[in-house]
């Protein structure tokens, strides 16, 4: 199958390799801030490298070699790429080593991180706009995340002002954004030429098997699922902690009167 490597094609791997170098700068920086050894840290730091690396090349090599575009078969063999990693990341998320990250890393981050999804939508876009894609794949159509990357900034930026209110908002901000992330990633499979197919306008939804539009699925609805996972991880646990200190600080005022 003929690749579609050029303008806007470019700019997913351009836009993948940006979140990557940023999510690998706040991982190393958040690691420095442990008191783990040195050796533990590089083992997380560059095991993460190695996993992103081995995923990214095996959906290079299996979206060139057509793997993605046999829509014969149930589920969407581009729905698995957006699964796969789903598992691993809520393990990550509920493990020791995880949870221990998770208390080091700044809140904002997490939300702010989101904000790509404003790139994503415009290449969506750009992507219908050159009929690679159907309508309802982007904001024009039933495509709302992109409110989830607007919204990223203020609510990020409430969290780093730490105002009294922003945790809350913040875990709605996670939730409305996964309902969202769930709203598109259901459009997508039905909007494919699958025995379930719903959306019949042309084109199909046939793009994303392709390199480098596999990344859309295989890497940046990933990164946006693990930030929402991550945030709320960190955020409900903060907040299970403060009401756990303040039951604890009322049960000791009370025995002592």
């Amino acid at each position: 199958m003929k690749n579609n490597f050029s303008t806007p094609g470019f700019l997913w791997p351009l836009l993948m390799l940006l979140c990557l170098v940023l999510i690998l700068a706040g991982l190393r920086a958040v690691l420095k801030r442990t008191n783990w050894q040195k050796n533990r840290q590089n083992k997380i730091f560059f095991g993460t490298v190695f996993v992103l690396i081995t995923w990214i090349g095996l959906l290079t090599i299996l979206s060139s070699n057509g793997f993605f575009a046999d829509f014969s078969k149930l589920p969407p063999r581009p729905a698995l790429a957006m699964l796969i990693p789903l598992p691993i990341i809520i393990l990550v998320a509920f493990s020791k080593t995880g949870t221990q990250l998770l208390q080091t890393v700044p809140s904002p981050w997490l939300v702010f991180m989101q904000s790509f999804r404003i790139i994503v939508e415009l290449l969506l876009l750009f992507a219908f706009i050159a009929g690679k894609l159907p309508v309802q794949m982007t904001f024009e159509g039933r495509n709302f995340d992109v409110f989830t990357g607007v919204l990223a900034l203020p609510v990020g930026y409430l969290l780093a002002r730490k105002k009294t209110y922003a945790s809350k908002l913040a875990i709605a901000f996670n939730i409305i954004g996964i309902l969202l992330l769930l709203n598109i990633l259901v459009i997508a499979v039905l909007s494919m030429p699958t025995s379930i197919r719903y959306f019949m306008n042309e084109p199909s939804n046939t793009l994303v098997a392709q390199f480098p539009f596999i990344l859309l699925p295989g890497v940046l609805v990933p990164i946006a699922y693990t930030m929402h996972i991550f945030s709320l991880r960190q955020l409900l646990a903060k907040q299970n902690k403060v009401n756990v200190d303040f039951v604890s600080h009322r049960s000791a005022s009370l025995s002592q009167s």
